[in-house]
């Protein structure tokens, strides 16, 4: 026989889970320090400006904001920002995680797909284009110019770092 209270813990868990995921969120700024060219790549796209792009009535249409600024209750930051793609960053934006892939995608980290993309660019969306996931990816690239920048620093420090002694043995 179950205990009168042991049906109320996941009724409760599931009620507050969103509000747990809600305190997640740290802000694309968080994001800047670490990451600046995706960051002003972000800056430059529309959806940085997707709230912007609505009516005084479509802001106050819930249907509207859940793409346009689908996180705008979790975050000061209007609009699509890193975290509405990637997650909410309080677990794996500490630089000490992030550097181990692995590790930030088991805290939060997530690499969006076509299927996370379509909850918003999908056949019901207004937009006047069919949506095209492998050309969308390229009109939003943030990570190349990112991935060229570490490449680079990653060679110069291997390059100024003095040659091994060569061996005295004979």
């Amino acid at each position: 026989m179950r205990a009168p209270g042991s049906r109320v813990l996941p009724l409760l868990l599931l009620a507050f889970g969103g509000a747990a995921g809600a305190a997640d969120f740290v802000g694309p700024d968080s994001c800047k320090g670490c990451h600046p060219e995706a960051y002003e790549a972000w800056m430059q796209s529309k959806h940085a400006r997707a709230e912007n792009s609505l009516s005084e009535q479509q802001k106050k249409d819930g249907r509207c904001l859940s793409c346009h600024s689908p996180d705008q209750a979790a975050q000061a930051t209007a609009s699509v920002t890193c975290e509405t793609c990637h997650g909410g960053g309080q677990y794996y934006s500490p630089e000490y995680v992030m550097k181990d892939p692995e590790l930030s995608r088991l805290v939060g980290l997530v690499d969006p797909s076509e299927k996370q993309c379509r909850t918003c660019h999908d056949a019901s969306s207004p937009s006047l284009r069919p949506f095209d996931f492998k050309e969308s990816l390229k009109a939003i690239d943030h990570w190349s110019a990112e991935r060229a920048r570490r490449a680079a620093r990653a060679d110069a420090s291997s390059s100024t770092q003095a040659p091994p002694p060569a061996s005295t043995k004979k």
